[in-house]
C-alpha cells in the first residue's frame, strides 16, 4: 500500500563560471592578494557545480548537502557578481524533468543568461533529491519515518518557493516542469505523502483510533487536492498522466479514506453505535473495492480490504444476531474530524548547515556600487581643488611674466642673463627641451588611432551581431523569444557613444596644445641654448641706475618670496589631497545591514566633509592670500617702472626677457599637458580593451544562445506534423465500401477513465477471409484441405455464406466468443447432416494454438457452418 512519488531532477548543460567570474574580478578589483583569493574562490565554486549538478547523484544525504551548498553559495554570490546578458554573462541551460523527447528531438530544454533561473533549477533538484530520499527510507522503524517526513516537508517547501519566484526571477514563460501550476501540485503531493508518513507512525504506534482518522482524513484531502490540481489544470506535464502519478493520487485518495472511515468505525464500535460502524466499514469497504478494480496495478490494498472486509463481516454478524441497529446512509454519518502535523519547510537561507561562503571577503554589489560612486565624488573633489591651485599658479606665473619679474630686479647691469632666466633655461634643457615636446606630439596620434581602431572594432562586433539576430528575428517572428540585440546592447552602445564623443573633445584639446606649441615654438628652443648664445640673442641696454638699496626692490623681493611660499604650499596642498585615503567599506555595510539599502549621496557628502574639509579651506585661503599678493607686486611694480631709467633698448630687452619667461612657463604647461594626454589615451586604451573584451563576451554568449535556440527551435518543427489532419472519408467512399453507416455522433464522448493496466488484450479481429470458388482437391502431399465444393442444387455463387466466416475466437474476460447469427425456427434449406457433405469441414486455427469449439446454437441439430479459409 505504502506507494511514494518522487520527482525526477533536472539535467544541467557543463558551464564554465569561473573564467567569466575571474575576468570580472581581475577588471574590478586591484592586482594583490585578494584579487587572488577571489579568483580562486571563483575556481572552487566551478568545482562545486560539477559535483552538484554536472553528474547523476545518489539517493543520499551527503548529495542532498552538495546540492543545498551549491544554492546557498549561488544566493550568497547573486548581490556579489552582476549576472546579467549585459554584464556577467553566464548561459546557463537546463533540459524539462519530465520531458523525454521524441524520435526527431531532444527533450525540451531552456537556455538563460539568468543567475535566478540557475537557482531555480538547484532548488528544484533539491526538492527532487529529497523526494527520492525520502521514498528509499524503510517504514518500519522509527529513524526512516521521521527522515522521510522531514524530507517531504523539505521538498514540499522547496517546491512551493519556486511557485513563489519562479516568475518574477525568469521574467519570461519557464518550462512546463518549473511552471507554477506543476511545481505547486508538486507541493501538495509532498505533503501529502509527508501527511501519509506520520500516519503510518501513528498506526505503528498504536495511538488511538480517533487521532488515526483524523491524521488518515487530513492526508486523504492533501492528496484530493493534489488530485484535483492534476484533474483540472491543462498545463501540467504529460508525464503525471501518463505515468503513475495520476492514479496513485486516485488510489492514495480513497485508501486514506477508507483508513480514516475504518479507524472511526471502531471508534463506533467503542461508543456502541454499531450501524455507524457497519455504514463507516461499507463506506471504506466500497473505496478499496474502487481502488483495487481501477488502480490495482499501483498500489496493493489485499490486506487492507481484507482487514475491512473482516470487521465489516463480524460487525454485519454481531448486529444481526445481537443489536440489530439501524445502519445510516452514508450522507448521514458525521464527518470526520482532521489533524494536519505537517508544514512546508519554509526555504530560509543558508539551507545547508555546513555552508561557507567562497566570498565571504567579497563585499555585494551594492557597496561596490556605492564605493565606486563615493570613489568618483571623491576624485571629482581632488581634482577642483588641484585644478583651483594650478589655475592660480597659472594666473601668478602669467602675471610676473607680464612684468619681466623677477628678472627685472635681477638686471641690473643691462648685460648679463638674469639669474632666474638662466635657471629656466637649466629646467628647460633637464627636461629634453624641444626633443621632448616633438617626441609627445607625436605619439599623440598612434595613441589616438590605437584607441579609435579597438572602439571601432567593439563597436562593428555588436552591429553584425545585432544584424544576424534581425534577420532571425525577422525569419522566425514569434517564435524567436529572446531579448533583441538592439535592445540589450543600449548599454553598451551609450558607453561606446560616450567614449566616441571623450576622443572627439581630446582631438581637439590636441590641436590647441599643437597650436600653442606652434605659437611659443621659437621663443622655447632659445630657452634650450648655451648661457653664451642666450645672451647674446638677449639684446644688451644702458646700465639700469642702481636701485638695489632701494625700498621699492626690497618690497618686490619680500613679495616675490611670500609668493614663492604660496606655490610651495599648494604644491604641499595637493600632495595631501591625493595621499588621503579612507576606506568606506565598512561605512556602505553597516548601512546596508542596518536599513537594508545605501544612500550612498548622503553617507558620501558628510564623510567627503569631514576627511576634506580643512584641506579644502586651506586651498581656499591660498587662493585668497595670491589675490592679495599679487595686487600688491602690482602696485609695486608701477613705483619701480617710474623709477627706472626707460629707453628703447632697455624696454626691448626688457621685452625679451619676458618671452623667455613666458616660454619657459609654456614649456612646463605644454609637457605636462602632453605628458596627461598620454596618459589619458593609455589609461583609455585599458577601458577600451575592457569594453572590447565584454563587447565580445556578450556576443560569444549570445552566439551561443542563439545557435542553442535554433537548435531547439529546428526540433522542435521536426516534432510538429508536417501536414494537417487527414480529411475524412467522403460519404460516396464510405458507402461503397461497407454500405450505408449512420453518421458519426457529434457529440463528444466523455474521457475515459483513468485505467492503465498491464493484462493482455484480445487479439484483433482478423480480416475478412477470400471466398474461393474453385472446386479442386487438395494434394496428400502439401497436407492442405481444399474449399469446400458446392453443395448440390446450388450455384457457385451461392455457396458464399450471407456474412465472412472468421477463424474461431478465444473468450476472454469481456470479450464474448464469435458466433454465426441464428436461422429463424422451421426454415432449413439443407435436407441432409454433416455426412452428406462430399467433403468433411475442418476447423483451422493459428499455429499454436489449440483448436476452439464451436458452439452450438440452441435449439439446432445441425452442425454449424464451416470455416472457408483464407487463399
Amino acid at each position: 500500500m505504502a506507494t511514494f512519488i518522487s520527482v525526477q531532477s533536472k539535467k544541467a548543460s557543463e558551464v564554465d563560471l569561473a573564467k567569466p567570474l575571474c575576468k570580472f574580478i581581475q577588471q574590478t578589483y586591484p592586482a594583490g592578494e585578494a584579487q587572488s583569493d577571489h579568483c580562486r574562490a571563483a575556481e572552487e565554486l566551478n568545482k562545486l557545480r560539477k559535483s552538484a549538478v554536472g553528474r547523476p547523484l545518489d539517493k543520499h544525504e551527503s548529495s542532498l548537502e552538495t546540492l543545498m551548498r551549491y544554492y546557498d553559495q549561488l544566493c550568497s554570490i547573486e548581490p556579489k557578481f552582476p549576472f546579467s546578458e549585459n554584464q556577467i554573462c553566464v548561459t546557463f541551460t537546463w533540459k524539462d524533468a519530465f520531458d523525454k523527447g521524441s524520435l526527431f528531438g531532444g527533450s525540451v530544454k531552456l537556455a538563460l543568461a539568468s543567475l535566478g533561473y540557475e537557482k531555480t533549477c538547484v532548488l528544484f533538484n533539491c526538492g527532487a533529491l529529497a523526494s527520492q530520499i525520502a521514498s528509499e527510507q524503510n517504514l518500519d522503524n522509527d529513524e526512516g519515518l521521521k527522515t522521510a517526513a522531514k524530507h517531504y516537508q523539505f521538498a514540499s517547501g522547496a517546491f512551493q518557493h519556486i511557485k513563489d519566484t519562479v516568475l518574477s526571477a525568469l521574467n519570461r514563460e519557464p518550462t512546463v516542469d518549473i511552471s507554477p501550476d506543476t511545481v505547486g501540485t508538486l507541493s501538495l503531493i509532498m505533503l501529502a505523502q509527508a501527511q501519509e508518513v506520520f500516519f503510518l507512525k501513528a498506526t505503528r504506534d498504536k495511538m488511538k483510533d480517533a487521532i488515526i482518522a483524523k491524521l488518515a482524513n487530513q492526508a486523504a484531502d492533501y492528496y484530493g487536492d493534489a488530485f484535483k490540481q492534476c484533474q483540472y489544470k491543462d498545463t501540467l506535464p504529460k508525464y503525471f498522466y501518463f505515468q503513475e502519478v495520476f492514479p496513485v493520487l486516485a488510489a492514495k485518495h480513497c485508501i486514506m479514506q477508507a483508513n480514516a472511515e475504518y479507524h472511526q468505525s471502531i471508534l463506533a464500535k467503542q461508543q456502541k453505535k454499531f450501524g455507524e460502524e457497519i455504514g463507516r466499514l461499507q463506506h471504506a469497504s466500497d473505496l478499496v473495492k474502487t481502488v483495487a478494480s481501477r488502480y490495482d496495478e499501483y498500489v496493493n490494498v489485499k490486506d487492507l480490504s481484507d482487514k475491512i472486509n473482516r470487521a465489516l463481516t463480524a460487525a454485519k454478524k454481531d448486529n444481526d444476531f445481537i443489536y440489530h441497529d439501524r445502519v445510516p446512509d452514508l450522507k448521514d454519518l458525521d464527518p470526520i474530524g482532521k489533524a494536519s502535523l505537517v508544514k512546508s519547510t519554509s526555504v530560509v537561507v543558508p539551507i545547508s548547515q555546513k555552508f561557507t561562503d567562497l566570498f565571504e571577503k567579497m563585499v555585494p554589489l551594492a557597496v561596490q556600487q556605492s564605493l565606486s560612486l563615493y570613489n568618483q565624488r571623491k576624485a571629482d573633489l581632488v581634482n577642483r581643488s588641484i585644478a583651483q591651485m594650478r589655475e592660480a599658479t597659472n594666473l601668478a606665473n602669467g602675471v610676473l611674466a607680464s612684468l619681466n619679474l623677477p628678472a627685472a630686479i635681477e638686471d641690473v647691469s643691462g648685460d648679463s642673463v638674469p639669474q632666474s632666466i638662466l635657471q629656466k633655461s637649466k629646467s628647460v634643457i633637464e627636461q629634453g627641451g624641444i626633443q621632448t615636446i616633438d617626441q609627445l606630439i607625436k605619439d599623440l596620434p598612434e595613441l589616438l588611432q590605437r584607441n579609435r581602431e579597438i572602439l571601432d572594432e567593439s563597436l562593428r562586433l555588436l552591429s553584425e551581431e545585432e544584424a544576424t539576430d534581425n534577420d532571425l528575428r525577422a525569419k522566425f517572428k514569434e517564435r524567436w523569444q529572446r531579448t533583441p540585440s538592439s535592445e540589450l546592447y543600449k548599454p553598451l552602445r551609450a558607453e561606446g557613444a560616450n567614449v566616441s564623443n571623450i576622443l572627439d573633445k581630446a582631438i581637439q584639446a590636441d590641436g590647441h596644445v599643437k597650436e600653442r606649441y606652434q605659437t611659443h615654438r621659437d621663443t622655447i628652443s632659445l630657452l634650450c641654448k648655451p648661457e653664451p648664445e642666450l645672451n647674446a640673442a638677449i639684446p644688451s641696454a644702458n646700465p639700469a641706475k642702481t636701485m638695489q638699496g632701494s625700498e621699492v626692490v626690497s618690497v618686490l623681493r619680500s613679495l616675490l618670496a611670500s609668493l614663492d611660499e604660496v606655490k610651495k604650499e599648494r604644491e604641499q596642498l595637493e600632495n595631501d589631497l591625493k595621499s588621503v585615503n579612507f576606506d568606506m567599506t565598512s561605512k556602505f555595510l553597516t548601512a546596508l545591514a542596518q536599513d537594508g539599502a545605501i544612500n550612498e549621496e548622503a553617507i558620501s557628502v558628510t564623510e567627503l566633509d569631514r576627511i576634506y574639509g580643512s584641506l579644502t579651506h586651506k586651498v581656499q585661503e591660498t587662493l585668497k592670500k595670491q589675490d592679495e599678493l599679487l595686487k600688491n607686486i602690482q602696485n609695486a611694480h608701477q613705483e619701480f617702472s617710474k623709477m627706472k631709467q626707460s629707453n628703447s633698448e632697455s624696454n626691448l630687452r626688457e621685452e625679451v626677457l619676458k618671452n623667455l619667461a613666458v616660454a619657459n612657463d609654456n614649456f612646463v604647461e605644454l609637457v605636462a599637458n602632453l605628458k596627461e594626454g598620454t596618459k589619458f589615451y593609455n589609461e583609455l586604451t585599458e577601458i577600451l580593451l575592457k569594453f572590447q573584451n565584454k563587447c565580445s563576451d556578450i556576443v560569444f554568449a549570445r552566439k551561443t544562445e542563439r545557435d542553442e535556440l535554433l537548435k531547439d527551435l529546428q526540433q522542435s518543427i521536426a516534432r510538429e506534423p508536417s501536414a494537417p489532419s487527414i480529411p475524412s472519408q467522403p460519404a460516396y467512399q464510405t458507402a461503397a465500401a461497407g454500405g450505408s453507416k449512420p453518421a458519426a455522433s457529434t457529440t463528444p464522448t466523455p474521457a475515459p477513465r483513468t485505467m492503465v493496466s498491464s493484462k493482455p488484450q484480445p487479439p484483433a479481429r482478423p480480416p475478412p477471409p477470400v471466398i474461393s470458388t474453385a472446386n479442386t482437391p487438395v494434394s496428400t502431399a502439401t497436407g492442405a484441405t481444399a474449399s469446400p465444393a458446392p453443395l448440390p442444387g446450388s450455384s457457385a455463387a451461392s455457396t458464399a455464406p450471407s456474412q465472412a466466416q472468421g477463424p474461431p475466437y478465444p473468450t476472454y474476460p469481456g470479450y464474448p466468443g464469435y458466433c454465426q447469427m441464428p436461422m429463424p425456427m422451421g426454415y432449413n434449406p439443407y435436407t441432409y447432416g454433416q455426412y452428406n457433405l462430399p467433403y468433411a469441414p475442418q476447423m483451422y486455427q493459428n499455429p499454436g494454438q489449440a483448436p476452439y469449439p464451436a458452439p452450438q446454437q440452441p435449439g439446432y441439430p445441425y452442425p454449424q457452418q464451416p470455416y472457408y479459409p483464407q487463399q
